[in-house]
């Protein structure tokens, strides 16, 4: 029974050895049958946290912009361990952190050009922020794409 939910689980999607170990539970799988079959998948690479974590990088970063903190805890929702979840957000370059931030705010820079300057900024912070960005960064990025629009940017935003 353990072995069946969890090879349907993993067809749908990858798991982590957490979220397969937490459904069996749910299902009252005892826990020692839960184990077993949960050590025996990890054996055979069926379970592979770390691998589950640097393709989640990969993917969130990519495709939703998420930065290193925001997929961190992500990864730690989903029951990786810390020292898994720091050496898969650390292999995500700064400098292309910095530039994905970049292209957030040239795609939102347009929807707020009728706004005021610090209401922009605000905003943008914001979108930044709930992705994620430390705000140093988020300022700097911002701050470059409105100066590049001509517009005057007071110094109290950082």
């Amino acid at each position: 029974m353990a072995r069946a939910i969890c090879l349907r689980l993993l067809t749908m999607a990858p798991k982590t050895r957490a979220q397969l170990a937490e459904a069996l539970r749910k299902r009252d799988v005892p826990e020692e049958a839960a184990e077993a079959v949960l050590s025996r998948f990890s054996e055979l690479g069926l379970i592979n946290d770390e691998a589950f974590a640097s393709a989640w990088v990969d993917s969130r970063h990519h495709g939703r912009g998420l930065a290193k903190r925001a997929l961190a805890a992500e990864l730690r929702h989903r029951g990786v361990d810390s020292d898994t979840v720091n050496e898969a957000v650390e292999r995500l370059d700064p400098d292309q952190e910095e530039e994905t931030a970049r292209r957030l705010v040239e795609r939102k820079l347009a929807s707020t050009r009728s706004l005021d300057p610090q209401t922009r900024t605000r905003r943008l912070a914001g979108m930044l922020a709930r992705k994620g960005y430390p705000s140093g960064l988020a300022f700097r990025v911002i701050r470059e794409a409105l100066e590049q629009e001509g517009v005057e940017v007071e110094e109290d935003f950082s």
